[in-house]
């Protein structure tokens, strides 16, 4: 029922879009040059705004359905795949990247899935999600085998994360654990790369002030755009490299 009120709403955006169009070109020949690149801009604007409402509508609508809120209700996969976020010198977590892991972890020992794939930052010696992330869980959840954590060093994006998921650790099914404002956006890139995927929302520690919340509204509405154009143009990573199965032993993609 949403999929094709969101079709309708499309058709007639772009129906108002084309006539509108038309009817600023018909125009344009009685207006003068600055007028004319007046008229460009504005249309260029509108078209450009719409198009970004139908992106971030078409991802949340889209995906609804594969989020949980429950971990109970989460349906059972291989793996479990956590998003880096910022860490602090010193081994430290942010607060929403610990809440991922915190979540990502509570699955696992239920049952809900065998391995953990923690992706993130690593691109330089003064910065590492990745490492950082490992050591909270090994600090805190011995009874965790070594080899059921995975490491992607180079998950440089939410984009990145999941297509290196799928091309370099070979991962088909998967719970994508992150922020309720994050999961539409994993989900719908995830299932575009074929990984059967669906996602639960990370158990807050502590309530975000507004203003982060907002922060995180308006990235995330720019960051639907970018990921829908990725999806679209099949963008590559900015690394690859040798397969490390989730399947096999996580230990092989530590440093």
């Amino acid at each position: 029922m949403k999929l094709e009120f969101l079709r309708r709403f499309l058709a007639a955006i772009q129906n108002v879009v084309s006539n509108e169009i038309k009817r600023r070109m018909l125009k344009t020949k009685q207006k003068s040059i600055p007028q004319r690149i007046a008229s460009f801009i504005l249309t260029f604007f509108v078209a450009v705004f719409l198009f970004s409402l139908f992106v971030n509508l078409h991802m949340v609508l889209s995906t609804k359905k594969y989020v949980y809120t429950q971990k109970e209700l989460v349906p059972s996969k291989t793996a479990v795949i956590v998003p880096g976020a910022k860490v602090y010198q010193g081994g430290y977590l942010s607060t929403a990247f610990k809440d991922r892991i915190v979540s990502g972890v509570e699955l696992l020992k239920t049952g809900k899935a065998e391995k953990i794939l923690l992706s993130g930052d690593h691109g330089r010696k003064t910065y590492d999600e990745v490492n950082t992330g490992r050591n909270f869980i090994l600090n805190n959840y011995p009874q965790i085998a070594h080899e059921n954590i995975f490491m992607d060093h180079a998950g440089f994006s939410t984009y990145e994360t999941m297509y290196r998921a799928k091309a370099v650790f070979c991962v088909e099914d998967a719970v994508i654990v992150t922020q309720k404002f994050h999961l539409a956006r994993s989900i719908y890139i995830a299932r575009k790369l074929d990984i059967d995927a669906v996602g639960y929302e990370a158990v807050e520690s502590v309530g975000f002030r507004k203003r982060i919340r907002m922060s995180w509204a308006l990235r995330e509405y720019l960051a639907r755009v970018k990921a829908f154009m990725s999806v679209a143009f099949h963008a590559k990573p900015t690394y690859l490299g040798e397969q490390i199965p989730i399947s096999g032993d996580g230990t092989k993609s530590w440093d």
